[in-house]
């Protein structure tokens, strides 16, 4: 038997797209390497699967990387709206949350991932191998009793097993949670086939620092202030990411140092400069904090500066501030001269790490890296290079920050070539 269309790998992307292309009538084989679909699926968002964003797509687009506008296509035809109603339909209620994110009511990815699984079971137009590891496949001529295809795609398991599909869909996800099965083998399939593939790196993880951390600082939560990364020739390229940050054993950790690691972990995996400091009074312009130190100075001039530092900091990161302010401790602030006044205020604006690399993939949410989006048709999500072949979610070299964004793009890609073979 010829299948329709294989598809290899049974995540968000591979599922969305068994659904898609089974309700238009097609023949679908789901090839899942794992005992079960979705193993992934059901840890995104800490468990709570945090599915999209309701973000419309221009405010979208700014938290994509640099090939954001190639998802215009398919996002006009299945974006946030349509992805939450196809959930609702089949009955899993929806709740949107802080800075936009779309989750199930239950708190439980459980949810989602019973949605396409019970989709794809029920259908008669799927089957689904699972423990089934895909090693090659080669585009081969097709049997004569196969008069409608010119060629079809010749499927090789691990066992040595081959299946037939007149088309086949990549879906197997990139490197990121590698005990759910993710071992970059759709990126090997794809350069077998044809593509050139961006290596991968890890993204939205922890960030790792050279300084030695004071102890009190591990699991110390920061609101309210600024991470900017610089990078680039020159470190000419800056980000800033406010919000709430953690410190952990090693490094920076928490929402903007997990979305910082978007910008920089590649040049830090490629071992190019990349400077961070954090802002801890981001509201205050320097001249302004200026004055307030001043203020400070003249209304506790008799206090010690290392009981004064309590006045502008929490206690956790006192000991932090003493290294890196250079003023001597025991001090009194009517001793203390306009340069380290000066030094006091630069170092609460810029507090320095040195960037030495990234978590590994066990912590990464994404994948950066994959097949570039130049090389597949951004309407059907065909391959430009090897007719037949698709090419969806996390094995692109798209990549989002935190926030419904990434399994969005997924969703979309998935719907996109579930449509189109």
């Amino acid at each position: 038997m010829v299948y329709d269309v294989a598809i290899v790998g049974a995540g968000a992307a591979g599922l969305m797209c068994a659904c898609t292309a089974a309700e238009r009538g097609h023949r679908v084989l789901l090839i899942e390497k794992m005992h079960q679909p979705g193993l992934k699926l059901r840890l995104t968002g800490k468990g709570r699967c945090n599915l999209t964003n309701v973000a419309p797509l221009r405010e979208a687009i700014p938290h994509i990387g640099p090939d954001a506008r190639w998802l215009r296509n398919c996002y006009g035809r299945f974006y946030n709206q349509e992805l939450m109603q196809w959930f609702e339909q089949r009955g899993v209620e929806l709740t949107v949350e802080r800075g936009g994110r779309v989750y199930p009511k239950s708190g439980r990815s459980l949810d989602i991932f019973l949605a396409l699984v019970n989709e794809v079971e029920q259908s008669a137009n799927v089957t689904i191998r699972k423990s089934s590891a895909v090693v090659g496949i080669a585009k081969t001529a097709a049997p004569q009793t196969e008069a409608s295809s010119a060629s079809v795609f010749t499927i090789t398991l691990q066992g040595g097993e081959r299946v037939q599909a007149q088309r086949v869909v990549l879906a197997t996800g990139g490197l990121s949670y590698p005990t759910t099965g993710s071992t970059g083998a759709g990126f090997r399939l794809a350069r077998e086939l044809g593509h050139t593939t961006i290596d991968p790196v890890p993204a939205l993880l922890p960030l790792r620092v050279a300084e030695k951390l004071p102890s009190e600082l591990v699991g110390f939560q920061l609101k309210n202030v600024q991470l900017n990364i610089s990078t680039g020739d020159g470190l000419s390229s800056r980000h800033s990411f406010f919000g709430e940050m953690t410190f952990c054993s090693d490094g920076l950790a928490g929402p903007i140092a997990i979305s910082a690691s978007r910008v920089a972990s590649r040049p830090l995996h490629e071992g190019q400069p990349v400077v961070a400091t954090l802002d801890l009074k981001p509201a205050l312009s320097a001249d302004v904090l200026d004055r307030r130190l001043q203020a400070d100075f003249d209304a506790s001039g008799s206090r010690i500066f290392n009981d004064a530092l309590r006045l502008w900091l929490p206690a956790e990161l006192v000991g932090l501030a003493l290294r890196g302010m250079h003023v001597e401790y025991y001090k009194r602030l009517n001793q203390i001269n306009a340069a380290e006044r000066h030094r006091i205020g630069q170092w609460l604006k810029a507090v320095p790490f040195t960037l030495t690399g990234t978590h590994g993939w066990e912590e990464a949410i994404i994948t950066q890296g994959g097949v570039p989006p130049a090389e597949v048709n951004p309407k059907t999500m065909e391959s430009r290079l090897c007719p037949g072949l698709y090419i969806i979610g996390e094995l692109l070299n798209l990549d989002a920050d935190t926030g419904g964004y990434n399994l969005q793009i997924a969703f979309s890609t998935a719907h996109a070539a579930g449509m189109a073979v």
